[in-house]
């Protein structure tokens, strides 16, 4: 007994929906299918046999949907039509920037990895996906374990618009690579601002609640889930998150003052691609030049001048440039 489904079993609605299926998965810019293929395809991937006629008048009622657009190739000299969907929502292209994304994301698990990009492939044409395997490689330790981080940051985001003061525990490695609780265990509760993206981690800037102070927190980090409270809370209209996160170092917190600072001239696109075209930059003479900007103060920055050896010099502020001392003089007797 056959288990081919005749067309008389299902809606016209169902056969328009697998019809528009078939397209876009055996169609694009280079690849087209005439009317007969369409029928073979309908038995071949859903075992259901097409009345033609039908599946023609269904293509003709698609070429008038601009959204989505079904090209005819007319036929001409007794060819048949070829038939193609080309209206997709992102080209090869932008889809390979996405998946090299989610791929580079340090808070997406290795599994969430290969699921989105599963599910990504399929918004192009079996031919296409394929050219999209190559692509950015991660060794996995590079990728997070806490495989909650995908629902953390959706309530986050929930938080962060309904304004609501919300509560979790933080944990961070030990020396024997186990996660601990950290501040004892007990919960944080802070006013979510926004999430912000920085060295391919995601990081919630907040305000922790007792001390009344901007933190960051590794969102992977976060342990299991957070707790969205009844309390609401109204944002500080002088705090800026996109200002305040161009003048963060490694995402640590601190005091905000003015900096100069001395290069070398080998560091100018360095310093350029860090604060940008329209940063104050002064050349002093062929070898050298200074930079004049507003930072955070905080031991991301002294990590990240430290990081340039004796090619970076702070000029000012006199607590910046005591900090540097104090370090160096360590390195020193570490390696003396």
């Amino acid at each position: 007994m056959s288990n081919k489904v005749q067309e008389s079993e299902f809606s016209n609605r169902k056969r328009l929906f697998l019809l528009m299926e078939i397209l876009k998965k055996y169609t694009d810019i280079n690849h087209q299918l005439t009317l007969q293929e369409i029928v073979e395809l309908f038995e071949d991937d859903f075992g259901i046999v097409v009345n033609p006629v039908g599946l023609r008048n269904d293509l003709k009622e698609l070429e008038k949907i601009d959204a989505f657009a079904v090209i005819f190739d007319r036929e001409a000299n007794g060819l048949p039509t070829y038939y193609s969907y080309q209206n997709r929502p992102f080209e090869t292209h932008e889809l390979r920037l996405m998946i090299d994304a989610i791929s580079s994301a340090k808070f997406i698990t290795k599994i969430d990895t290969e699921k989105i990009i599963e599910k990504l492939k399929k918004l192009t044409s079996v031919y296409q996906a394929p050219q999209l395997e190559n692509r950015i490689v991660l060794s996995e330790h590079n990728k997070s374990e806490n495989r909650n981080v995908k629902y953390i940051i959706s309530d986050l985001h929930e938080a962060v618009s309904a304004k609501r003061i919300i509560e979790f525990q933080y944990v961070r490695y030990n020396t024997n690579k186990e996660f601990v609780l950290s501040n004892n265990g007990d919960v944080y509760r802070v006013k979510p601002y926004g999430l912000v993206w920085n060295n391919d981690y995601y990081y919630l800037i907040g305000e922790y609640v007792p001390k009344r102070e901007i933190r960051h927190y590794r969102i992977d980090r976060i342990y299991k889930n957070i707790t969205k409270t009844e309390e609401t809370f109204l944002p500080d209209k002088n705090f800026n998150i996109t200002q305040y996160t161009e003048k963060l170092f490694h995402m640590y917190a601190g005091e905000e003052t003015t900096i100069e600072l001395e290069f070398s001239s080998s560091l100018i696109n360095v310093v350029i691609d860090r604060f940008g075209r329209k940063a104050d930059i002064r050349s002093i003479d062929e070898s050298r030049f200074k930079l004049f900007t507003k930072g955070i103060i905080s031991e991301g920055l002294v990590r990240w001048i430290l990081t340039w050896g004796s090619e970076a010099k702070v000029l000012y502020p006199p607590m910046l440039v005591e900090r540097l001392k104090i370090e160096t003089e360590k390195l020193y007797h570490i390696y003396r």
